[in-house]
């Protein structure tokens, strides 16, 4: 798919983040858009943002519908998607960008925790999938494309269920990907790795107390250093995954962090897990010793 211009996309998680990032960039392009998010201000935001960089052109305006749904719900989605091809006659593209995070030992996770972020990262992926795909080949050219993570390419301690997740979406898509190959229907696929992006997604997250005393001094230090290594925008972000379609690649790597991570995963595959751990481990003595010197700066303030 060489441009956007009068195509209908669907995107999961277009609130904030990525989501918003691809809506305002494919609306500048002419592409119309089905939006779903769980936060219903958010997503309303996005729906006025993406209206606003849409090019003024008369006798054709841009077509924007707005869905509040939980991707893991699979009925909610299902509907969404016929709701979408009714509303705009075809659907030629959605995005499975929806996602959560979670840090948690796997001896201290607790089930229910597990079950929400595979609900979430890996089965709205397929629910997505699934339900759009016969809309995308009914429209004879299409494209899906699913998030994974650099946590997709490799793992590390603490972060077991979201890795879990993000490999079964990399898995998943590039399964997806060869099938789509073979049945020459005009639909293709990408699985999208993004590094740090700057997102909510760190404040955001499940961070289990099991993780404190282990890896974090606390659970919020744990939050804003995992943010510190957010270095790329979400609308970089958002353009590096629109021309990773326009190519139709197979995957795609945001930010030089999630090329750093696959060299090193391919060029180690097993090796890096040493160096994973002993890198954790610095971090854990450097925080631990940031944790000691604001509570001295607290105990000499009381």
């Amino acid at each position: 798919m060489k441009n956007f211009t009068d195509r209908v996309a669907a995107i999961t998680g277009a609130g904030s983040g990525m989501g918003r990032s691809l809506a305002i960039r494919l609306a500048r392009e002419g592409c119309h858009l089905a939006l779903a998010d769980r936060n219903a201000t958010s997503l309303a935001e996005t729906a006025q943002l993406a209206q606003a960089a849409a090019p003024h052109i008369v006798g054709s305006p841009l077509r924007i519908t707005t869905r509040v749904l939980d991707v893991s719900d699979r009925a909610a989605m299902v509907n969404w998607a016929a709701e979408t091809a009714d509303q705009h006659q075809r659907v030629n593209l959605v995005f499975n960008n929806a996602g959560v995070a979670l840090s948690s030992t796997i001896e201290g996770m607790e089930y229910a925790d597990l079950e929400w972020i595979v609900g979430i990262n890996f089965w709205g992926v397929v629910h997505g999938t699934k339900a759009f795909l016969p809309y995308i080949k009914a429209s004879g050219a299409g494209h899906i494309v699913n998030t994974s993570s650099v946590f997709g390419l490799f793992s590390q301690p603490g972060m077991s269920g979201y890795n879990a997740t993000k490999f079964a979406v990399r898995g998943f898509t590039e399964a997806l990907r060869q099938e789509l190959d073979l049945m020459k229907c005009g639909v293709s696929a990408t699985c999208v790795h993004p590094g740090g992006i700057r997102t909510s997604i760190a404040q955001s997250s499940r961070i289990s107390s099991n993780m404190v005393g282990f890896m974090l001094a606390n659970e919020q230090q744990g939050k804003d250093d995992f943010e510190k290594f957010f270095i790329t925008t979400a609308d970089e972000a958002a353009r590096v995954i629109l021309d990773g379609v326009r190519k139709n690649k197979r995957r795609v790597l945001i930010g030089r962090d999630a090329r750093a991570a696959d060299w090193l995963a391919r060029t180690l595959p097993a090796a890096y897990q040493a160096l994973v751990v002993m890198q954790t481990r610095r971090m854990k003595r450097i925080a631990e010793k940031r944790a000691r010197r604001a509570a001295q700066v607290d105990a000499r303030r009381a």
